[in-house]
């Protein structure tokens, strides 16, 4: 299954939180249902701690890898204090995700939280759950595979 539309997502947190692994895993899921997908990050002052925001577009056909504001169907955030600054780029019936939609005691580690929120975003989207667990394999290294599929299935159940 793919989608029949462009799907827009934003991820966004603060530097060293994981937004661009989580929108790496985003997008080779996506890649994998055999859509275009493109991908765009913005690097404030990301190794000092300050914001941090992908976006993943996908669909049968991409053609500009940003967002436009206020058009994310889905904005991830990484950081209750990042909520604010990343809901501008949210669209009029769209879906706003942050840690409160986890379980966050469920996780191994707290560096797991972006895969976890993955997980409840998963519940959203229309990739299969075969094609997160690849994506998740293929982009950490193998001693982190494990606690993140866990924590991807954590997300899956909410809170």
């Amino acid at each position: 299954m793919s989608p029949s539309r462009v799907v827009n997502v934003v991820v966004a947190g603060l530097g060293g939180q994981g937004v661009l692994t989580c929108s790496d895993i985003l997008a080779e899921a996506a890649f994998r249902t055999g859509v275009d997908v493109k991908k765009a990050e913005l690097h404030g002052m990301s190794q000092r701690g300050g914001s941090v925001a992908c976006d993943v577009r996908f669909g049968p056909k991409v053609y500009s890898p940003m967002t436009p504001r206020g058009q994310a169907d889905y904005v991830l955030v990484l950081a209750e204090d990042q909520v604010d600054v990343a809901r501008a780029a949210l669209a009029e019936g769209g879906t706003l995700l942050t840690p409160a939609d986890v379980n966050t005691d469920a996780l191994d580690s707290k560096r797991t939280l972006n895969v976890a929120l993955l997980g409840r975003l998963s519940r959203e989207l229309d990739l299969p759950e075969a094609h997160w667990q690849e994506a998740i394999r293929a982009v950490l290294p193998p001693g982190l595979h494990e606690a993140n599929l866990r924590a991807f299935q954590a997300g899956r159940g909410g809170v």
